[in-house]
């Protein structure tokens, strides 16, 4: 790592005028360079140090000093996000048998489960999925969505109780997709995945309001949709992004899986550039991985009776809630509204576990820079990257699922994708109180339910009995309506605040 990385730095560019924006894009395609995270805030880019002339170089004189280090030492950090010999799990009593993955009507704590104390290579993924169907086969089952390029298989757990009445025809069973992975260098997502589906499991059975979800729904867990890749960042390059997929330069492997979609595929600014971080191919799914899991889909929804209604990609990092499109600001989905609701919603479950915020807007609208006026007046400054061919749009547009999110996790740019283990846990509990708002909410329980809340504390049976008096998340048409002791149980002032304006904003 010290060889690859040792003169490396991220440089973080805070953009405030559209021709900064134009020159930053043009001097990222020019030179090659590592596009981390770009939103409507910042953009942070990995180089080498002694890039850096260069780039101030084809940067305006506003852009050459408006710009600051995030990490001074990058190959200690990547050094750091590997897994330790000596880990900090905590101690167990002599007489207290470990009970990481045994199936027990007693709460396991997060902090005695030795699988999400680090993060963990595909070699010990893949067993913990045969083992969690194994100790759990009245719910679960060990699926295979496709393989991947270099011959893998792409895991995934089947999570469901199907009605035992075969009496009556069947609906299509309804389905929500939650996968991490796109991305391989995004370790955070794929252990998050792996978090969540842990927590739905062992809850069943345990919580009424778990259990219903779990029998309402089939809920696929994919921890990664690019195994080739993830397995490259434990073997060779922990910063590895697109998969392993030969190009048509023999030197500049792999495909941005998510710019490989066929809706709105817009590959042409990087066709002529395989070793782009983004490279999207040259024409719609001729990412491997991408086309295995676009045509499992289809065949489930044809073949197998499946309902595909929501579908949730976790990547990292920047913590915002995306909807639909990322292909373009000028496109707002029918179904904006609820769209919104919702994922304010999740926002504010998220919010409710560790006091994290995440921002919320379009795809398109949180990785680029605008005049920020409104929608209708909207002035969309050049993007960083295209958009165009992600699994978000062709879910939502193709598939019409009505509920399809992008997720970016923990952090703000501390760490980036070198996210410290310490964050596995609270950033899975926060992705599991968003999965299981937006299970309810598609339910058409709106707020937390009360029952099921056995063996929580005080507050959180206060807060759920709080939530269910109000019928969907607090808007700006709701708070004229809503009982003052009620709104300032659910709104502190800050987030009252910070929620009305985005709610003005979005009103324009």
């Amino acid at each position: 790592m010290l060889a690859r990385y040792g003169g490396d730095v991220v440089l973080r560019f805070r953009i405030h005028q559209k021709d900064e924006a134009k020159a930053l894009a043009e001097a990222v395609n020019v030179l090659f360079l590592d596009v981390w995270e770009f939103n409507t805030e910042w953009v942070d880019i990995r180089l080498a140090k002694d890039v850096i002339p260069s780039l101030l170089g084809l940067l305006p004189a506003s852009l050459q000093k408006s710009h600051t280090p995030l990490m001074h030492d990058l190959a200690q950090t990547i050094f750091e996000s590997y897994p330790s010999l000596f880990s900090d799990v905590p101690e167990q009593p002599s007489h207290h048998t470990h009970r990481g993955f045994t199936p027990s009507l007693q709460k396991t704590p997060d902090e005695t489960n030795i699988f999400f104390q680090q993060y963990q290579p595909l070699s010990v993924i893949l067993p913990w999925l045969r083992l969690m169907e194994s100790l759990f086969p009245t719910h679960v089952r060990l699926i295979n969505i496709g393989i991947t390029y270099e011959g893998r298989d792409i895991p995934a757990l089947r999570v469901g109780v199907h009605p035992t009445n075969m009496e009556k025809p069947m609906d299509p069973r309804k389905t929500i997709i939650v996968a991490g992975g796109s991305h391989a260098r995004e370790w955070i997502s794929t252990s998050s995945v792996n978090y969540v589906a842990f927590s739905l499991i062992t809850e069943y059975g345990k919580s009424k309001q778990m259990t219903k979800l779990v029998e309402d729904f089939d809920w696929i867990f994919i921890p990664s949709l690019n195994p080739d890749g993830y397995v490259f960042t434990w073997e060779n390059d922990r910063l590895w992004r697109k998969n392993r997929q030969q190009t048509n330069l023999r030197f500049c492997k792999g495909l941005d899986l998510d710019r490989t979609y066929g809706f709105e595929w817009d590959g042409h600014a990087t066709k002529s550039n395989p070793c782009s971080e983004s490279f999207s191919g040259e024409g719609p799914f001729q990412g491997v991985e991408s086309s295995r899991f676009a045509s499992w889909v289809k065949n489930e929804t044809e073949q197998n009776n499946a309902n595909f209604v929501g579908f949730l990609d976790l990547h990292s990092y920047s913590q915002q809630i995306l909807y639909p499109y990322s292909c373009s600001c000028n496109l707002a989905p029918p179904s904006l509204e609820n769209l919104e609701e919702l994922a304010l919603g999740m926002a504010k479950a998220i919010r409710h576990v560790n006091s994290e915020k995440y921002g919320i807007t379009s795809a398109c609208e949180g990785s680029v820079m605008s005049n920020k006026k409104g929608r209708k007046d909207l002035d969309i400054w050049p993007r960083i990257e295209n958009g165009g061919g992600s699994a978000l749009d062709w879910f939502y547009h193709e598939m019409n699922v009505t509920y399809a999110y992008q997720l970016k996790l923990r952090d703000t740019g501390s760490y980036g994708f070198l996210l410290p283990s310490k964050n596995i846990i609270p950033t899975g509990k926060e992705v599991f109180a968003a999965v299981t708002y937006f299970g309810n909410y598609l339910l058409g329980d709106k707020g937390i339910e009360v029952s099921g809340m056995e063996g929580k504390s005080i507050d959180q049976v206060a807060q759920g009995a709080i939530s269910s008096q109000v019928s969907r998340p607090v808007s700006l048409v709701d708070v004229e309506s809503l009982p003052a002791s009620v709104l300032s149980e659910i709104l502190d002032e800050e987030d009252a605040s910070e929620e009305l304006n985005w709610e003005l904003r979005r009103k324009r």
